[in-house]
């Protein structure tokens, strides 16, 4: 239980300091939001890949083409937090939950399930 609380407390202080720094982005480059798009599609095609060369089955194809696509936004923003201090976190948590995160549900999970069942023949 004190793991889960740790993480809790490191999620909400990561949350206070992208707010308190939100105010300083302006804008987000169109460079920066095509990379929340294009990213979770290349992990999802070498998570799917993966999945594929080492026999999973249709279904843990896509699970894992899911979470190597999703990675972006689960740890990322930590890892950028831990990595680059000095860092703006409000870029990071942006793209990873303002872009990718409702890209993946919207559009990434339908089109990873289409690219499995292509692939597998289902």
């Amino acid at each position: 239980m004190t793991g889960f609380l740790d993480i809790v407390q490191f999620l909400l202080d990561m949350g206070l300091v992208a707010a308190e720094r939100l105010r300083g982005v302006k804008i987000l480059s169109a460079r920066l939001i095509m990379f929340g798009f294009y990213m979770p599609l290349i992990g999802a095609a070498l998570g799917i890949l993966a999945g594929w060369s080492i026999g999973l089955s249709a279904g843990g194809a896509v699970l894992l083409g899911t979470l190597a696509a999703s990675g972006s936004y689960i740890a990322v923003p930590a890892a950028m937090r831990l990595a680059l201090p000095k860092a703006n976190p409000a870029l990071s948590l942006t793209l990873s939950l303002a872009i990718t995160f409702p890209f993946n549900v919207i559009v990434g999970i339908p089109l990873y399930l289409l690219v499995v069942r292509q692939l597998y023949g289902v």
